[in-house]
């Protein structure tokens, strides 16, 4: 039995197909402009293996999140939500194409960006996917062939 299809039904996937052209458009705007952006990286507490403090890092669902912050008040925010705004925090400044190119492959783990990440909805995740680190990096690329 063939069911009629309304106008709705046949408008609504290219509605559905602008708006996430739009978000990816909105994201790549983004992207660039961190790519562009010094921001602020807290140290973390643990010594690295030179006697160095590393970035501060989170581990969410098996990836590795280099957190980083817009500013001093993203920063203050961030303290502020754990807790520990009256500690003195040491931090880096970074290029976010630094981060993105040198930093996460060189996690090891599978790594992104956390931006402004006490924010909630204004925060923004920059994750190790193909189009924002490098493909060796990238959880989304097979290599030796095609993803």
């Amino acid at each position: 039995m063939d069911v009629p299809v309304t106008a709705e039904q046949v408008l609504e996937p290219a509605a559905e197909n602008r708006q996430v052209a739009a978000r990816r458009r909105r994201f790549g705007e983004l992207l660039e402009e961190f790519r562009r952006t010094a921001v602020l990286v807290p140290l973390g507490e643990a010594d690295g293996p030179d006697g160095e403090r590393g970035w501060l890092t989170a581990d969410w669902n098996g990836v590795r999140f280099i957190l980083a912050f817009s500013d001093g008040q993203a920063l203050a925010r961030y303290a502020q939500a754990r807790g520990e705004f009256a500690r003195e925090w040491t931090y880096q400044t970074v290029l976010g194409a630094r981060l993105l190119d040198v930093a996460v492959p060189a996690a090891g783990v599978p790594c992104g960006v956390a931006l402004d990440c006490a924010d909630g909805p204004d925060g923004m995740v920059f994750p190790p996917v193909r189009g924002v680190v490098p493909d060796d990096a990238a959880v989304d690329f097979e290599t030796g062939g095609a993803p």
